[in-house]
């Protein structure tokens, strides 16, 4: 018997041992190894998204940060005095700045995250890119533009390995898998906004975020011009819209809601000869195809500003149709600029009413923009909507 415990004993204790041997390899196998990092699993924000206790919720949008590959990839249209020293680290250090001077609640970036053709690793250049984000453990989303697939990863790809990346609340496409068919393009998502934490608000969403892949590039009948909203994405926008109505706090109301894409609409062309908040300094670079975006926002209801990149030098915001357009700015130094005009971000405030005893929805959304001085000097702030 003594014989036969000490064999058992023996077997338990293999079987332990190759096990214990199993687990490590294991563990090793799910570690992503990039270069000479490893990828921890991911780290998620708090969620959901939600107000402040002082009834605010602030987002940074960064458009075309034009990351190329940090400290060896130079800076374009800056002051001769300044290019011998400047990379992509200065766009680093400015988003280091904004979130630290800003305190965002959210960050949001509007595509060309990196300039794929400056680059030979476009995973590594989103850690780079993204990394100020990462490092804060603030909640942050991202869409795609013109040139973030230009390297060595294809647009889902690059989706995909932005909603795996830590904090990131980005999306490849929409959560519901009843709603995932028939959907062009890659990173179409929708965020809630909740009310603030211990209020009778606080399982109730408040403002909505759309983000949505306006394209790269495409050629109709022989013609290549920029990507556009296609018909698919709009049709889901809608029923992504009636439903939040269905679910509204107060029943029959809308509540509030921004968008979020890289490539203008043609109708912004329409702003030049109107009056405006911020710059127009370049023409809008946009698709000759118009599959009736506008029309669509206004048909909703719920859009109350949208939020856009692509053309660097423009900064404004404008009013079509009772729907405000604002440009972020370039926010990158590898992008095209204009030197002596400082890189620039948009900040973007919304703020609850305040009832007799407790909050109420949206009343109000302002925005202003921060330079890349040395003050981080606040311009052209004005409020967007309120009720």
């Amino acid at each position: 018997m003594a014989a036969i415990s000490m064999l058992s004993l023996l077997y338990l204790t293999s079987i332990l041992a190759f096990l214990h041997f199993l687990d490590i390899k294991i563990s090793q196998k799910l570690l992503i190894s990039h270069g000479n990092h490893k990828v921890r699993l991911k780290k998620n924000p708090d969620l959901p998204l939600r107000f402040r206790h002082d009834g605010t919720f602030k987002i940074l949008q960064v458009a075309d940060m034009h990351y190329g590959m940090g400290v060896i990839t130079r800076c374009r249209d800056v002051m001769s005095s300044e290019f011998d020293f400047c990379s992509d680290l200065n766009t680093t250090h400015f988003l280091k700045r904004m979130i630290e001077d800003e305190k965002p609640d959210f960050i949001a970036f509007n595509g060309d995250n990196i300039f794929g053709a400056s680059t030979t690793d476009a995973a590594e250049s989103m850690m780079k890119a993204f990394g100020p984000a990462m490092e804060s453990g603030l909640p942050w989303a991202a869409v795609l533009g013109n040139h973030d697939q230009e390297s060595t990863m294809n647009r889902e790809e690059l989706m995909y390995f932005i909603s795996l990346m830590d904090y990131s609340v980005a999306q490849t496409n929409p959560a519901k898998e009843s709603m995932k068919e028939n959907i062009d393009g890659f990173g179409n998502y929708d965020l809630n906004v909740y009310g603030p934490p211990g209020s009778h608000l606080a399982n109730s969403s408040l403002l909505n975020l759309f983000f949505l892949d306006s394209g790269d590039r495409e050629i109709v009948q022989g013609v290549r011009t920029y990507g556009w909203i296609k018909e698919s994405q709009l049709h889901w926008l809608h029923k992504v819209s009636e439903g939040l109505q269905d679910s509204s706090y107060l029943p029959g109301c809308q509540t509030p809601a921004l968008a979020f894409f890289h490539i203008p609409i043609p109708e912004i062309r329409q702003l030049y000869y109107q009056k405006i908040t911020g710059q127009f300094q370049e023409a809008v670079a946009c698709s000759f195809i118009n599959t009736g975006v506008l029309k669509s926002f206004v048909a909703m209801g719920n859009v109350k500003a949208v939020f856009i990149g692509h053309d660097h030098k423009n900064d404004f915001c404008g009013n079509i149709a009772g729907i405000w357009f604002c440009y972020g700015g370039g926010f990158g130094y590898h992008g095209y600029g204009k030197a002596g005009w400082p890189r620039r971000a948009r900040v973007i405030l919304a703020e609850l009413g305040k009832g007799e005893f407790a909050w109420m929805g949206v009343e109000r959304i302002k925005t202003w923009k921060r330079l890349d001085d040395e003050k981080l000097s606040k311009i052209d702030e004005q409020v967007l909507w309120q009720t």
